[in-house]
């Protein structure tokens, strides 16, 4: 067991936020920053993502301190990742109440046709370029209503997204243990009350590095869910021993993760390959295509659809299911593309020659169930023992903003009355 968990803690250079610079791993401390008197007096919040945890991982694997948790509080039948089911696009929504369509992550690879530049999740230098990110994240929120934030490796929180970065943070590496990361939450937690972050985000990526480089169904997945579900246990019990009132904890995924069929790969249609008039931004459980001339988009779209296999639909971005939020009409800043090819699970698009991992995520996770992600809360602020149905993962942002006192004055997707209920009533 104890090799098994040596391998996993190895296995984080396969997630999605890999990075190939070397990092500095001291944390960076925004100098001067207090909470105000009123928010010293609001609740904490301590938002957990495990990345790649599908929904029904905890069962699954006997997650005992997740079970016991959600059981007490409140745990979700599922929650729905907005589309595509992937990380960047999806942890950003769920900081920030948009749909990817609407705050500008829309893939964790995309280029910007106004900007003229492209975006990669593993550019250190796009991941902290906060003009890349629509939106105001919720310690953004915080910050600017006068409370003190922390974040440890949550997608965009060492940029300047929405202009103010949280007064704790670390640039993204992979060194810290999950162990590390508690006993440094823990830290912030002891500060004295002017310093302490009320709103902390939280991340670990073990669970979706082993669910693509093993498969959702092994031991390897296992272990790395076990891994986790032990560092939670232990964050709950060292803060705890703290004796803080009104800590409160929200448990997250981004997506879920499918055994894909690596063998037999469905071909990229030989048409699109004419670099001269098409760019392909191809993450395998979809292709986006964009068409340089704009009078051939009709054209190449009947081509496509003539020719197509029952394998994969094909869609013009204006007639894209209006469920997904990703159509063109949605696109705010024009990065989706003019046709996708959205292949059905479990096949892949992939290049000839190239090879692929075997998990993946990605797909409509209305039609595919292993995409569906993980929702538990508990605390002093949750109701106890309550099951909710699905729900969309936009709603969380008005939600913590509700416990925290914080008041919404931008644009977003997300909508307090879904997830109300699950809130005790004040007196």
């Amino acid at each position: 067991m104890k090799r098994r968990l040596h391998f996993l803690l190895l296995l984080i250079s396969f997630t999605a936020f890999a990075q190939k610079a070397t990092v500095d791993t001291a944390q960076i401390v925004i100098p001067n920053r207090y909470n105000t008197v009123e928010a010293q007096t609001k609740p904490y919040i301590i938002m957990i993502s495990a990345d790649g945890f599908r929904h029904d991982y905890a069962k699954k694997y006997n997650a005992q301190n997740l079970l016991k948790f959600s059981n007490l509080g409140v745990q979700a039948k599922a929650m729905i990742p907005s589309y595509p089911s992937i990380t960047f696009p999806n942890h950003w929504s769920l900081i920030t109440g948009l749909y990817p369509s609407h705050h500008g992550l829309i893939d964790n690879y995309f280029y910007d046709y106004k900007r003229k530049e492209a975006y990669a999740m593993s550019d250190k230098k796009n991941a902290e370029d906060g003009s890349w990110y629509g939106g105001i994240p919720l310690w953004g929120l915080a910050e600017k209503q006068g409370m003190i934030s922390a974040s440890l490796m949550w997608v965009g929180s060492a940029s300047n997204a929405g202009d103010i970065r949280p007064t704790y943070y670390y640039p993204y590496h992979e060194k810290f243990t999950p162990a590390e990361k508690v006993d440094k939450v823990i830290n912030w937690l002891k500060l004295p009350m002017d310093k302490r972050p009320h709103f902390i985000s939280l991340y670990f990526p073990e669970v979706d590095g082993s669910g693509h480089h093993f498969g959702p169904d092994t031991k390897e997945t296992e272990d790395a869910v076990h891994l986790v579900d032990k560092a939670i246990g232990d964050l709950a019990d060292k803060v705890r021993s703290l004796g803080l009132q009104d800590v409160n904890f929200i448990f997250v995924s981004d997506h879920g993760m499918i055994k894909i069929d690596g063998g037999n790969p469905l071909e990229i249609p030989a048409l699109l390959l004419n670099k001269d008039k098409f760019d392909l931004y191809n993450s395998q459980t979809l292709l986006r295509i964009y068409v340089k001339n704009p009078a051939e988009v009709k054209s190449v779209y009947k081509a496509l659809k003539a020719n197509k296999t029952d394998d994969y639909e094909v869609y013009l971005d204006k007639k894209l299911p209006k469920y997904l939020h990703f159509a063109s009409k949605d696109d705010k800043y024009n990065r989706i593309g003019q046709i996708l090819l959205i292949p059905k699970a479990p096949k892949i698009f992939l290049p000839k020659g190239k090879t692929t991992s075997i998990g993946k995520h990605g797909y409509n996770p209305r039609l595919v169930p292993e995409m569906k992600a993980t929702f538990y809360a508990w605390g002093p602020e949750f109701n106890n023992n309550l099951v909710i149905d699905e729900f969309s993962n936009v709603n969380v942002y008005p939600m913590v903003a509700q416990i925290l006192g914080l008041k919404i004055a931008q644009p977003i997707d997300g909508k307090l009355k879904v997830l109300k209920e699950i809130l005790k009533k004040k007196d």
